[in-house]
């Protein structure tokens, strides 16, 4: 809950210095696809998750979060689905692994590690950054929730802001024509 400061200022000669309260525990995760088809206006599905403050309790996704919002997402749009996505721990699991197998609607697509240059979802943070939170102190897990949701559904009805996100990646979602010999009609 710790606010992303975008600007500041200070009387000159004197360092800015923001005050926070509370202490920084993570309480909330969101998994995001931005998702782009020929043709159509690009999409953005996600899932926030609010963690639970017990001792022990789960703080990031498990692959069946992320099973679930795929499932989401294939019933959302209604198409196969060609998955492109980082080496996260839960997206390469073995679980995982088996259930993207057992499906006919996958195809999968892995990035290079420590590339999140080409991950078009790392945009959508940055904009959630750099815009909707930033500059706020938030002061209660909820106002931090209700300001992640609210900046999302901005971003997910601006389709120009996730077309901005994948050409950031300089990656296209149209596939490049292949090269092809002339064909020669015999007479």
């Amino acid at each position: 809950m710790t606010p992303p400061t975008a600007r500041t200022w200070a009387r000159r000669g004197h360092t800015p210095v923001i005050r926070v309260r509370g202490r920084t525990t993570r309480c909330l995760s969101v998994a995001a696809l931005a998702c782009y088809k020929t043709g159509e206006r690009s999409r953005l599905v996600y899932r926030p998750r609010r963690h639970s403050s017990r001792k022990g309790a789960r703080k990031s996704f498990a692959w069946t979060d992320y099973r679930d919002l795929l499932c989401a997402a294939h019933k959302q749009l209604g198409a196969p689905i060609v998955l492109v996505w980082d080496n996260l721990g839960t997206h390469v699991c073995k679980e995982m692994r088996e259930f993207i197998d057992g499906q006919d609607w996958f195809t999968v697509c892995q990035l290079p590690a420590y590339a999140p240059e080409l991950n078009p979802v790392e945009g959508v943070w940055a904009l959630l950054r750099r815009g909707f939170t930033a500059n706020v102190a938030f002061t209660s897990p909820d106002h931090l929730i209700r300001t992640v949701r609210h900046g999302l559904r901005k971003v997910q009805y601006c389709p120009a802001l996730l077309d901005g996100c994948l050409a950031e990646t300089r990656l296209s979602h149209v596939p490049e024509p292949r090269a092809t010999t002339p064909q020669v009609e015999a007479q």
